[in-house]
Protein backbone atom coordinates (compact mmCIF):
# COMPACT_ATOMS: atom_id res chain seq x y z
CA UNK A 1 0.00 0.00 0.00
CA UNK A 2 1.55 3.75 -0.88
CA UNK A 3 0.41 6.62 0.66
CA UNK A 4 -1.11 9.18 -1.72
CA UNK A 5 1.03 12.55 -2.09
CA UNK A 6 0.31 15.26 0.45
CA UNK A 7 -1.45 17.74 -2.28
CA UNK A 8 -4.02 15.70 -3.28
CA UNK A 9 -7.55 15.66 -1.46
CA UNK A 10 -8.20 12.46 -3.28
CA UNK A 11 -6.17 10.03 -4.78
CA UNK A 12 -6.78 6.57 -6.73
CA UNK A 13 -4.85 3.90 -7.88
CA UNK A 14 -5.50 1.07 -10.01
CA UNK A 15 -9.07 0.76 -10.26
CA UNK A 16 -10.87 -2.17 -11.67
CA UNK A 17 -14.33 -2.74 -11.76
CA UNK A 18 -17.02 -4.74 -13.54
CA UNK A 19 -20.35 -4.42 -13.95
CA UNK A 20 -21.99 -8.71 -14.37
CA UNK A 21 -18.66 -9.41 -16.09
CA UNK A 22 -18.29 -6.39 -17.92
CA UNK A 23 -15.50 -4.10 -17.47
CA UNK A 24 -16.30 -0.39 -16.09
CA UNK A 25 -12.76 0.10 -14.96
CA UNK A 26 -9.28 -0.99 -16.10
CA UNK A 27 -6.65 0.29 -13.58
CA UNK A 28 -7.87 4.28 -13.70
CA UNK A 29 -4.82 5.94 -11.68
CA UNK A 30 -5.91 9.59 -10.85
CA UNK A 31 -5.32 12.60 -8.05
CA UNK A 32 -7.34 15.71 -7.47
CA UNK A 33 -6.06 18.54 -5.99
CA UNK A 34 -7.85 20.46 -2.93
CA UNK A 35 -10.05 23.30 -4.55
CA UNK A 36 -9.39 21.91 -7.69
CA UNK A 37 -12.72 21.32 -10.52
CA UNK A 38 -11.68 18.14 -12.36
CA UNK A 39 -14.15 17.30 -15.69
CA UNK A 40 -13.75 13.32 -16.35
CA UNK A 41 -14.87 13.60 -19.67
CA UNK A 42 -15.80 10.62 -22.31
CA UNK A 43 -18.37 9.09 -24.38
CA UNK A 44 -21.17 7.03 -22.85
CA UNK A 45 -20.65 3.81 -20.95
CA UNK A 46 -16.83 5.37 -20.78
CA UNK A 47 -16.93 4.31 -17.19
CA UNK A 48 -17.61 7.93 -15.99
CA UNK A 49 -19.90 7.24 -13.51
CA UNK A 50 -18.20 3.89 -11.89
CA UNK A 51 -15.40 6.31 -11.15
CA UNK A 52 -17.50 9.13 -9.58
CA UNK A 53 -19.12 6.30 -7.78
CA UNK A 54 -15.62 4.72 -6.34
CA UNK A 55 -14.17 8.07 -5.83
CA UNK A 56 -17.33 8.74 -3.91
CA UNK A 57 -17.44 5.37 -1.56
CA UNK A 58 -21.00 4.58 -3.15
CA UNK A 59 -19.29 1.52 -4.50
CA UNK A 60 -16.34 -0.17 -3.80
CA UNK A 61 -13.75 -0.82 -5.94
CA UNK A 62 -12.91 -4.69 -7.23
CA UNK A 63 -9.16 -4.05 -7.00
CA UNK A 64 -7.11 -0.91 -6.41
CA UNK A 65 -7.50 2.11 -3.82
CA UNK A 66 -8.63 5.45 -3.22
CA UNK A 67 -7.62 7.98 -0.53
CA UNK A 68 -9.04 10.82 0.79
CA UNK A 69 -7.14 13.13 2.75
CA UNK A 70 -4.31 10.45 3.38
CA UNK A 71 -7.51 8.16 4.69
CA UNK A 72 -8.23 4.48 2.74
CA UNK A 73 -11.58 4.79 1.27
CA UNK A 74 -10.59 1.29 -0.18
CA UNK A 75 -10.41 -0.49 3.69
CA UNK A 76 -13.46 1.00 5.02
CA UNK A 77 -17.12 -0.51 6.00
CA UNK A 78 -20.12 0.21 4.36
CA UNK A 79 -21.04 2.32 8.05
CA UNK A 80 -18.10 4.54 7.95
CA UNK A 81 -18.41 5.26 4.47
CA UNK A 82 -21.77 5.72 4.44
CA UNK A 83 -20.90 8.52 7.31
CA UNK A 84 -18.15 10.05 5.24
CA UNK A 85 -20.34 10.45 2.44
CA UNK A 86 -22.89 12.79 4.91
CA UNK A 87 -20.12 14.83 6.33
CA UNK A 88 -17.79 15.36 3.74
CA UNK A 89 -18.83 14.98 -0.02
CA UNK A 90 -22.10 15.83 -1.93
CA UNK A 91 -23.41 14.29 -5.26
CA UNK A 92 -25.27 15.41 -7.75
CA UNK A 93 -26.83 12.95 -10.15
CA UNK A 94 -27.61 13.20 -13.76
CA UNK A 95 -31.87 14.20 -13.17
CA UNK A 96 -33.19 15.91 -10.14
CA UNK A 97 -33.85 13.53 -7.45
CA UNK A 98 -35.80 15.66 -4.94
CA UNK A 99 -38.25 14.61 -2.33
CA UNK A 100 -41.75 14.99 -3.15
CA UNK A 101 -42.90 14.91 0.01
CA UNK A 102 -40.71 18.25 0.67
CA UNK A 103 -40.79 21.97 -0.74
CA UNK A 104 -37.59 23.29 -2.36
CA UNK A 105 -36.14 24.70 1.24
CA UNK A 106 -36.39 21.79 2.55
CA UNK A 107 -35.13 19.56 0.26
CA UNK A 108 -31.74 21.79 0.35
CA UNK A 109 -31.87 22.05 4.18
CA UNK A 110 -32.42 17.75 4.29
CA UNK A 111 -28.25 17.06 4.57
CA UNK A 112 -27.82 19.59 7.00
CA UNK A 113 -30.58 18.00 9.38
CA UNK A 114 -29.16 14.45 8.68
CA UNK A 115 -26.10 16.16 10.18
CA UNK A 116 -27.67 17.21 13.42
CA UNK A 117 -28.04 21.42 12.75
CA UNK A 118 -30.72 22.80 13.69
CA UNK A 119 -34.39 23.29 11.95
CA UNK A 120 -33.71 26.69 12.25
CA UNK A 121 -30.37 27.50 11.05
CA UNK A 122 -30.51 24.72 8.14
CA UNK A 123 -33.32 26.36 6.89
CA UNK A 124 -31.79 29.91 7.22
CA UNK A 125 -28.85 28.32 4.91
CA UNK A 126 -31.14 26.28 2.57
CA UNK A 127 -32.75 29.83 1.79
CA UNK A 128 -29.60 31.63 1.25
CA UNK A 129 -28.24 29.22 -1.51
CA UNK A 130 -31.46 29.04 -3.21
CA UNK A 131 -31.33 33.08 -3.83
CA UNK A 132 -27.92 32.09 -4.64
CA UNK A 133 -29.05 30.09 -7.46
CA UNK A 134 -31.49 31.79 -8.42
CA UNK A 135 -34.29 30.24 -7.19
CA UNK A 136 -35.15 31.66 -4.17
CA UNK A 137 -38.69 32.49 -5.13
CA UNK A 138 -39.05 28.29 -5.28
CA UNK A 139 -38.51 28.07 -1.71
CA UNK A 140 -42.00 26.55 -0.76
CA UNK A 141 -42.82 25.30 -3.95
CA UNK A 142 -42.50 21.33 -4.18
CA UNK A 143 -40.96 19.69 -6.53
CA UNK A 144 -44.09 18.84 -9.33
CA UNK A 145 -44.61 22.50 -9.45
CA UNK A 146 -41.66 23.55 -11.04
CA UNK A 147 -39.51 23.59 -13.86
CA UNK A 148 -36.81 20.67 -14.51
CA UNK A 149 -34.09 23.39 -14.32
CA UNK A 150 -35.34 24.59 -11.67
CA UNK A 151 -35.31 21.22 -9.75
CA UNK A 152 -31.74 21.03 -11.18
CA UNK A 153 -30.66 24.29 -9.53
CA UNK A 154 -32.31 22.96 -6.30
CA UNK A 155 -30.16 19.29 -6.22
CA UNK A 156 -27.52 22.32 -6.85
CA UNK A 157 -27.89 23.88 -3.59
CA UNK A 158 -28.82 20.83 -1.61
CA UNK A 159 -25.47 19.52 -2.57
CA UNK A 160 -23.34 22.96 -1.79
CA UNK A 161 -25.60 23.66 1.17
CA UNK A 162 -23.92 21.17 3.07
CA UNK A 163 -20.47 23.14 1.92
CA UNK A 164 -18.84 19.43 1.44
CA UNK A 165 -15.12 18.79 1.07
CA UNK A 166 -15.66 17.15 -2.32
CA UNK A 167 -18.66 17.60 -4.56
CA UNK A 168 -19.65 15.01 -6.72
CA UNK A 169 -21.39 15.76 -10.37
CA UNK A 170 -22.38 13.09 -12.57
CA UNK A 171 -23.12 15.33 -15.34
CA UNK A 172 -25.62 17.41 -13.96
CA UNK A 173 -26.90 19.05 -17.07
CA UNK A 174 -27.54 16.12 -18.58
CA UNK A 175 -31.27 16.57 -18.98
CA UNK A 176 -31.45 19.87 -19.74
CA UNK A 177 -31.37 22.27 -22.57
CA UNK A 178 -27.94 23.38 -23.88
CA UNK A 179 -28.83 27.19 -22.15
CA UNK A 180 -30.05 26.20 -18.97
CA UNK A 181 -27.59 23.40 -18.33
CA UNK A 182 -24.64 26.11 -18.88
CA UNK A 183 -26.13 28.43 -16.45
CA UNK A 184 -26.07 25.92 -13.88
CA UNK A 185 -22.70 24.72 -14.19
CA UNK A 186 -21.56 28.37 -14.30
CA UNK A 187 -23.16 28.93 -11.14
CA UNK A 188 -22.31 25.29 -9.49
CA UNK A 189 -18.90 26.39 -10.50
CA UNK A 190 -18.95 29.92 -9.36
CA UNK A 191 -20.40 28.82 -5.91
CA UNK A 192 -17.66 25.86 -5.77
CA UNK A 193 -14.99 28.54 -6.27
CA UNK A 194 -15.90 30.87 -3.61
CA UNK A 195 -16.55 28.60 -1.35
CA UNK A 196 -13.33 26.25 -1.67
CA UNK A 197 -14.74 23.22 -2.30
CA UNK A 198 -13.08 20.70 -4.75
CA UNK A 199 -15.19 19.04 -7.45
CA UNK A 200 -14.92 16.34 -9.28
CA UNK A 201 -17.28 16.80 -12.31
CA UNK A 202 -18.24 13.79 -15.21
CA UNK A 203 -19.27 15.58 -18.38
CA UNK A 204 -19.84 14.08 -22.08
CA UNK A 205 -20.04 17.58 -23.60
CA UNK A 206 -17.00 19.25 -24.27
CA UNK A 207 -18.28 22.26 -23.33
CA UNK A 208 -19.19 21.41 -19.95
CA UNK A 209 -15.40 20.27 -19.10
CA UNK A 210 -14.60 23.89 -20.34
CA UNK A 211 -15.36 24.75 -16.62
CA UNK A 212 -12.59 22.63 -15.61
CA UNK A 213 -9.11 23.21 -14.59
CA UNK A 214 -8.61 20.21 -15.73
CA UNK A 215 -9.71 17.05 -17.54
CA UNK A 216 -9.28 13.42 -17.55
CA UNK A 217 -10.79 11.53 -20.90
CA UNK A 218 -12.33 7.86 -20.44
CA UNK A 219 -12.50 5.79 -23.12
CA UNK A 220 -13.47 1.92 -22.06
CA UNK A 221 -12.65 1.89 -18.42
CA UNK A 222 -8.92 3.55 -19.59
CA UNK A 223 -7.36 7.38 -19.16
CA UNK A 224 -6.74 8.05 -22.82
CA UNK A 225 -4.87 11.02 -24.11
CA UNK A 226 -7.64 12.28 -26.57
CA UNK A 227 -11.59 11.21 -27.88
CA UNK A 228 -12.68 11.67 -31.26
CA UNK A 229 -16.45 11.71 -31.37
CA UNK A 230 -18.43 12.25 -34.24
CA UNK A 231 -20.29 15.21 -35.09
CA UNK A 232 -23.84 15.49 -33.75
CA UNK A 233 -26.53 14.64 -36.50
CA UNK A 234 -29.45 16.00 -36.25
CA UNK A 235 -31.44 12.94 -34.59
CA UNK A 236 -28.77 13.09 -31.92
CA UNK A 237 -29.41 16.93 -31.18
CA UNK A 238 -32.97 16.02 -30.64
CA UNK A 239 -32.06 13.10 -28.61
CA UNK A 240 -30.67 15.95 -26.01
CA UNK A 241 -33.59 17.89 -25.82
CA UNK A 242 -35.73 16.88 -22.36
CA UNK A 243 -38.34 15.76 -23.68
CA UNK A 244 -36.77 13.00 -25.37
CA UNK A 245 -36.81 9.38 -24.30
CA UNK A 246 -33.10 10.44 -22.89
CA UNK A 247 -29.73 12.32 -23.31
CA UNK A 248 -27.87 11.69 -26.68
CA UNK A 249 -25.48 8.51 -26.62
CA UNK A 250 -22.69 7.82 -29.40
CA UNK A 251 -21.24 4.36 -28.97
CA UNK A 252 -18.87 4.72 -31.70
CA UNK A 253 -15.19 6.70 -31.22
CA UNK A 254 -12.25 7.32 -33.10
CA UNK A 255 -8.60 6.06 -32.34
CA UNK A 256 -7.82 6.49 -28.92
CA UNK A 257 -4.13 6.41 -27.10
CA UNK A 258 -3.13 5.41 -23.94
CA UNK A 259 -2.06 7.51 -21.30
CA UNK A 260 1.34 7.43 -20.27
CA UNK A 261 2.25 7.63 -16.66
CA UNK A 262 1.33 10.89 -15.30
CA UNK A 263 -1.73 13.36 -15.34
CA UNK A 264 -1.58 14.61 -18.41
CA UNK A 265 -3.84 16.83 -19.74
CA UNK A 266 -6.36 15.82 -22.82
CA UNK A 267 -8.66 17.40 -25.24
CA UNK A 268 -12.03 16.12 -26.24
CA UNK A 269 -12.96 16.55 -30.22
CA UNK A 270 -16.37 17.08 -30.83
Amino acid sequence: MVAPPDNDVLWARSLHFQHNGSPALCGVSLGVREREILAVTGPRGSGKTTLLQCLAGLLPAQRGEVWFNSTPVHTMGALTRERLRRDRFGWIDPVPLLVDELNAWENTALPLMLRGTSRRQAKTTALEWLERLDVGGCARRRPDELSRAERQRIAVARALAACPTVLFADEPTASLHRADGAQVLRTLTTAARSHGITVVLAAHHADAAGVADRTVCLLDGRRVNTVHLPPLSADTEDQDRPDSEGPASSDSEGPASPEPEGRAECSLSV
